[in-house]
């Protein structure tokens, strides 16, 4: 579980966030949305150590970030991993070398071990023939699939996401949702993901943080969502005419 209890960040004048207060249980699928500015990134890079808070705490299953020496920082942050917004591959690199990468930094495993627990999570992620190539050869969804399992090839107790579903089509974007909530549950992962696709949130949204302004505006599940009253929130969720149609449609079952 993280627990972030009052944290504030700025950078010069412009206080970025305010306040917030949450938690993110493991085993769930925990999702971050707002709009362009409302602070999710700095959020996140928050949650993963990259910036500091100014005021607040950050735990981790009980630990402080902040009291943590620098040794017991860095190893917590070996506990992490992160799939990037654009995958982040190595071009250089084949996909068996991609998931690689991270043991070959900082574990000390034979090549004969790293290769073993390579091959496991290719195969968890259903990449069990494309050890060799190249990023340029496989697809997107493929590539996204790579950068997941490089991600949890430490076997991290916590896994964070930066809209993992960009620039996938609708089809490939579901799988790689469901393949990222059927890992959390797996392997019992605190997951917080940043996103804008509203599908993940409707599908995976075991808990969502709503943020506006640096605040937290609103937090549930993705059933609550279709109940609350919050205008901001539905303005944000339902700002398509088919969400508001699928809203309305909620509303009238109700009624």
């Amino acid at each position: 579980m993280i627990e972030v209890n009052d944290i504030y960040k700025s950078f010069g004048n412009s206080e970025v966030l305010k306040g917030i207060t949450t938690n993110f249980e493991k085993g769930k699928t925990n999702l971050i949305i707002g709009q362009s500015g409302s602070g999710k990134t700095v959020f996140l890079k928050c949650l993963l150590g990259l910036f500091t808070p100014d005021k607040g705490t950050i735990s981790y299953d009980g630990k402080v970030y902040s009291k943590l020496s620098g040794d017991e920082q860095r190893d917590l942050r070996q506990e992490m991993g992160m799939v990037f917004q654009g995958s982040a591959l190595f071009d250089s690199m084949t996909v068996e070398g991609n998931v690689m990468f991270p043991l070959d930094m900082f574990t000390k495993q034979s090549k004969s071990e790293m290769k073993d627990r390579v091959d496991r999570v290719l195969k968890r992620v259903n990449l069990i023939d494309a050890h060799h190539k190249f990023p340029s050869e496989i697809s997107g969804g493929m590539q996204k699939r790579v950068a997941i399992a490089r991600a949890i090839v430490m076997n991290p107790k916590y896994l964070f996401c930066d809209e993992p579903n960009s620039g996938l089509d609708p089809k490939t974007a579901i799988m790689i949702d469901n393949l990222i909530m059927e890992i959390t549950e797996e392997y019992d992962i605190t997951t917080v993901i940043n996103t804008h696709d509203m599908n993940s949130v409707m599908e995976i949204g075991k808990k969502i943080l709503f943020l506006k302004n640096g605040h937290k505006e609103w937090e549930g599940t993705n059933r609550e969502i279709f109940k609350t009253d919050n205008e901001a929130v539905t303005d944000f969720v339902y700002s398509s005419e088919l969400f508001k149609k699928v809203r309305q449609m909620y509303v009238e079952e109700r009624n």
